[in-house]
């Protein structure tokens, strides 16, 4: 599938690729292509033939945050009509967040504003060592709103507050010690790298995916409790009684690969 503002291909072993396309504007995103994101991220969380999202974007850069145009526009209109937009904006991250398939975000150059948000919804962030991270809202009188959920979950509050008060750029280093990226690699090595991760995302069961990252999702920074304790043990008590665990287990016992990693690229 290609549209003029995001592509997206899919292999033969189900990685999808979404790549950001607008080069010339540093991917920069506005209403539209927040719009055919979030349709295209739905679409690949129902396809039953993608394993895996990769998510990037053309050129120099990954995204440099809110178009210039696209913002203009919005300071000229209401309130109403500025909630409505950055209510579309609050889907297209809320929809990656919780995809039901793995996500991996490989990140080079510049990522600011935005871009930062989608890097925090994906489960994994790879960043190549030229990467540039700023939550630049501050400096244009904005506010990090929509996205602060989920880059605060991945740096924790004090790194937020920090980060989001100064707009000081992140270098790839300090993104990794703080927490937002998993693991930085040469420009050079980026391509390797994900594909090295999307293998090992491959030998997982897909069921088992989902039901991880819905799992994790209702637990995180929650008192470990009886409702927590409860919930954890329903899901591996569903998982052990579900056919991609005895297909699982009887793989592992037969000294096989299970089906789910049968596909041929």
């Amino acid at each position: 599938m290609t549209t003029d503002n995001h592509l997206v291909s899919l292999d033969g072993v189900g990685v999808a690729t979404v790549t950001l396309n607008r080069p010339d504007l540093r991917n920069a995103f506005d209403d539209r292509l927040i719009a055919d994101l979030t349709a295209t991220f739905a679409r690949l969380g129902a396809d039953a033939a993608v394993r895996a999202v990769v998510l990037r974007g053309a050129g120099k850069a990954f995204s440099a945050g809110g178009d210039l145009n696209w913002m203009r526009r919005m300071a000229g209109y209401g309130e109403a009509e500025n909630l409505a937009d950055a209510k579309l904006l609050a889907k297209l991250m809320r929809t990656l967040d919780e995809l039901p398939k793995p996500t991996v975000a490989a990140v080079h150059g510049a990522c600011y504003a935005g871009g930062m948000g989608l890097v925090a919804c994906a489960d994994i962030a790879i960043a190549a060592d030229d990467a540039v991270f700023s939550l630049s809202e501050v400096r244009l009188g904005l506010v990090p709103a929509v996205i602060s959920p989920y880059v605060t979950r991945a740096i924790g509050p004090r790194a937020m507050r920090r980060y989001a008060l100064t707009a000081e750029q992140i270098g790839a280093a300090e993104a990794l010690r703080i927490g937002f990226v998993h693991e930085v690699v040469p420009v050079a090595g980026l391509d390797e790298a994900v594909g090295r991760i999307v293998s090992a995302l491959a030998a997982g069961g897909v069921a088992a995916q989902a039901k991880t990252k819905d799992l994790l999702a209702a637990i995180a920074f929650r008192p470990i409790d009886d409702t927590v304790t409860d919930r954890t043990a329903k899901a591996i008590a569903a998982a052990r009684a579900g056919e991609e665990a005895r297909e699982g287990l009887a793989a592992f016992f037969e000294k096989r690969k299970p089906a789910w990693q049968q596909r041929k690229a």
